[in-house]
This record gives structure tokens, C-alpha cells and sequence, in this order.
């Protein structure tokens, strides 16, 4: 039921700098990792209810324009892909974390509207998922487990970055990284569009 594609594609994504992320890494900056742990079910709420509310939109619009899911597929393929130039244009602007302590409800706000969510829910998730419950809480449940170690990882990097304890561990190397890995994974999710054609 759950591919090693579907969690290769999330893990990606959820790895890849974004709004929710950047305040991650900022309260793992400002207050260390420890307290940065408790704002990870602020995230995990956030793609919950914003994950399932796109995905059962488009369950239901899908219905009478069957071309959509193929539609919105190419088209997150195409997002993913501007993320990855983004991602490697910007590598050596610095990123200003110096901000008020972030607190959970900030987190909430900014997953909740993460353009990430309509990427999961239209080309990530299967369509099925949409259809049936039991897919759906499979993969919720999947996708929900791995955003904890992503999230860990954030705040960890924000620690790292506040220390300068690693010089190989740097902004720069973080995002041209995963924009290679962006790029990899945007050109399977384009042919798999471009079969249903």
C-alpha cells in the first residue's frame, strides 16, 4: 500500500527549506533543540488539516474533470522543479533567523498555508487515498511519522548553524543538496503525469 516512492517524495519535500522550516531552524537557534521539539505537533496538525482539506477538494472536483489529478501533477512536478532552482540560485544568501522566539502557533499558521500542502495532496498522495479511508489513514499516518524526524532534524540544524561547530554544514551546501535531490525526484512525478495523458 505505502510505496518507498511515496515516502522518498515526501521525505524530500518535507526536507526542503520552506516556511515552515526556516522557524524550525529559528527556534533551534534561539532556544535549542529541546524546546524546538515541542512545535513539532503544531506542524503535524497544520498538514493534517491542510493535506486532507486539498486532497478531498480535489476528490470531489476530479470526479468531473478527470484530467485534473494529471493536470495538477505536472503541475507540482513543475513547482518542485522551480523549488530546486530556487533553492540553488539562493544557496549563498544569508538566511536571517534573528527573530522573536517562535512560538506554536506561528508554526501552525505558516504549515497550514505551506504551498507544500496542495504539492502532497495533488501529486504525492495517491489519488485512492482521496477515495478510500483506509489508504487515506494509511498514508496520513505514514506521512504524519515521518515528519517528526524531519522536524527533529531542522531544529537540530538550527543548533548546529547557532554553534559553528561543523563548517561543511552550511546554508549553502544544505540547499544546493536539495535541489539536486528536488530535481531527481520532479522527473519521475512529470513521466508518471505524462503516461496518463
Amino acid at each position: 500500500m505505502i510505496t518507498w516512492f511515496f515516502i522518498g517524495l515526501v521525505v524530500t519535500i518535507l526536507l526542503t527549506p520552506g516556511p515552515t522550516n526556516t522557524l524550525l531552524a529559528s527556534s533551534g537557534i534561539q532556544v535549542g533543540l529541546r524546546k524546538s521539539f515541542r512545535l513539532i505537533p503544531a506542524e503535524a496538525f497544520g498538514y493534517l488539516i491542510s493535506i486532507t482539506l486539498w486532497g478531498f477538494l480535489i476528490g470531489k472536483i476530479s470526479v468531473h474533470l478527470p484530467l485534473l489529478p494529471t493536470v495538477l501533477k505536472l503541475f507540482s512536478a513543475g513547482y518542485i522543479l522551480y523549488l530546486a532552482l530556487r533553492l540553488w540560485r539562493t544557496a549563498t544568501v544569508v538566511e536571517n533567523f534573528d527573530q522573536k522566539r517562535i512560538r506554536a502557533r506561528e508554526l501552525f499558521v505558516a504549515t497550514l498555508l505551506n504551498p507544500k500542502s496542495l504539492l502532497f495532496a495533488s501529486a504525492i498522495f495517491p489519488a485512492v487515498a482521496w477515495q478510500n479511508p483506509n489508504y487515506y489513514v494509511a498514508h496520513m499516518l505514514t506521512f504524519l511519522l515521518l515528519i517528526v524526524p524531519i522536524a527533529f532534524f531542522w531544529a537540530f540544524i538550527g543548533s548546529i548553524l547557532a554553534s559553528n561547530k561543523i563548517s561543511w554544514l552550511n546554508q549553502a551546501n544544505l540547499q544546493r543538496t536539495a535541489s539536486l535531490i528536488l530535481v531527481s525526484f520532479s522527473i519521475p512525478l512529470s513521466y508518471s503525469a505524462l503516461l496518463k495523458l
